[in-house]
């Protein structure tokens, strides 16, 4: 029986003292993903390529023992509202990484998203470990908003 990855999604949010603008220039910097998350370092636009729809870029990534480089599409690039990319490309990815950004008082509300498109046999074949990435990519996305919401507060990084 084939897996529905509809139901392998979620959505994790926090605040930070920093407009959506500000925000959607930090976050679509892709270079300054390792920075925050635990899993991905390395991470740059092909040359040319930056925050704008079809846009390439690569990452190294690692968890665990096991490490790759991914290759993923800028899906959306609104400026101050949404930042998303499919690993894997827009027409065979497997998973969208979305970021929303929302005005709070002085700072912005940021929600990352992360959602299953197909399934794959390189993110599990049983429905036990398709579940046990989703919790690990759960934990990656708490890990990886703590991290941005203190570089923010810390050294005027959000300036």
């Amino acid at each position: 029986m084939e897996l529905d990855p509809a139901p392998f999604g979620f959505r994790r949010s926090t605040w930070v003292p920093v407009p959506p603008a500000r925000l959607y220039e930090i976050v679509s910097d892709v270079s300054r993903i390792g920075l925050w998350s635990p899993t991905a370092s390395e991470v740059s636009y092909d040359d040319g390529a930056g925050p704008r729809p079809g846009a390439w870029f690569s990452g190294h990534n690692k968890r665990g023992e096991r490490a790759w480089v991914s290759r993923s599409q800028v899906l959306t690039a609104r400026p101050g509202a949404e930042f998303a990319f499919v690993v894997g490309g827009l027409d065979e990815g497997i998973v969208r990484w979305r970021w929303t950004f929302h005005a709070d008082g002085a700072g912005s509300v940021v929600t990352q998203e992360w959602q299953l498109l197909r399934m794959d046999p390189l993110l599990g074949a049983t429905h036990g470990e398709v579940v046990g990435l989703r919790d690990e990519m759960v934990a990656s996305v708490e890990t990886t908003l703590i991290a941005l919401a203190k570089w923010l507060h810390s050294s005027n990084n959000g300036q």
